[in-house]
């Protein structure tokens, strides 16, 4: 019997050594932010097919809900989330339209990755509109310091572990080689930045108090009057008064933000205006988790030894 044309072609792409389709279904995971989706990509490594809503360089806060959410949440096998409602003003009625019941909050396909993570700002009182825009659970920027990154990265493996069991093995090796890769960077960045403890800085939004905390920086104010509400004349010229009373060097302004009163602020004080990126994807070369803290960080160094 004659092989058939397509079993000889089987056989010659064999002999090349070409890959073989995976014998598996990638998990589908959408993130809402691509923290999250870096984080999964290495702890999935090529198990796992992710994406993100929002881009690095687009303000979490403010997503717009676009039609094609829908269908990407629809297919979805799993779905991790910053939480602390970082999200509540898009997400839940694009899960609704979804009618994807598995990645629904305490489904198995959820992941609230703001779990076991340390929250800082948890609120002491009641929080109303007057206080700004003030998340109720704490500051939902806390993927900014790495230990937090390294909680989180825990947590998905366990996730996908649990949602494809035949990985369990893979998903532990990637966490492993993880882990290690970021003891060794968290070293290296703890380094960099150890001269610069107790360093008072300002910042426009308050998305830094995690980053603040783990290098010992001082955020000593916010070009934000309240969170998500425009600078004023009156608080910028408080602000002023505050740099140059306590001569404060940098400001660092998220690459969402104007620039306007940051710079007019700078130009009265002689302090530096830092773009500083709280995501991956905020530039082109922030292509993942740690390139996110390499960046960041050099940028804070040279920015304090007065380099462009």
């Amino acid at each position: 019997m004659k092989p058939t044309k397509l079993a000889v072609a089987g056989l010659a792409l064999a002999l090349l050594g070409l890959p073989e389709s995976p014998a598996f279904a990638k998990l589908k995971v959408v993130t809402t932010l691509q923290d999250l989706a870096s984080l999964a990509d290495l702890v999935g490594g090529d198990r796992v097919e992710t994406l993100a809503l929002v881009k690095g360089y687009q303000d979490p806060h403010f997503v717009d809900a676009k039609p094609s959410f829908i269908l990407k949440l629809s297919r979805a096998d799993a779905l991790i989330v910053a939480g602390l409602e970082l999200e509540i003003g898009y997400l839940p009625p694009l899960l609704d339209q979804s009618r994807n019941a598995k990645i629904h909050p305490g489904s198995p396909g959820y992941l609230d990755a703001s779990t076991g993570c340390e929250i800082l700002n948890r609120p002491t009182q009641q929080v109303t509109r007057a206080f700004g825009d003030v998340h109720p659970y704490g500051n939902p920027h806390y993927w900014t310091d790495p230990e937090n990154g390294r909680i989180i990265a825990r947590s998905i493996a366990a996730k996908l572990a649990e949602l494809d069991p035949s990985g369990r093995e893979a998903y532990a090796a990637n966490l492993a080689a993880f882990e290690g890769r970021l003891t060794e960077k968290e070293k290296e960045w703890a380094g960099k930045m150890a001269p610069y403890a107790a360093t008072k800085i300002v910042t426009f939004h308050d998305s830094w108090p995690n980053f603040a905390r783990r290098y010992g920086l001082i955020i000593a104010g916010h070009v934000e009057p309240k969170p998500g509400i425009p600078p004023s004349p009156t608080h910028t010229l408080e602000i002023i008064n505050l740099i140059m009373t306590e001569k404060i060097r940098l400001i660092l302004v998220e690459p969402y933000f104007d620039l306007k009163t940051p710079k007019f602020i700078a130009e009265k004080t002689g302090a530096t205006v830092l773009s500083f990126y709280p995501s991956v994807g905020g530039l082109p070369e922030i292509k993942d988790y740690f390139a996110l803290f390499d960046y960041d960080i050099d940028a804070f160094v040279s920015a304090m030894k007065g380099k462009p």
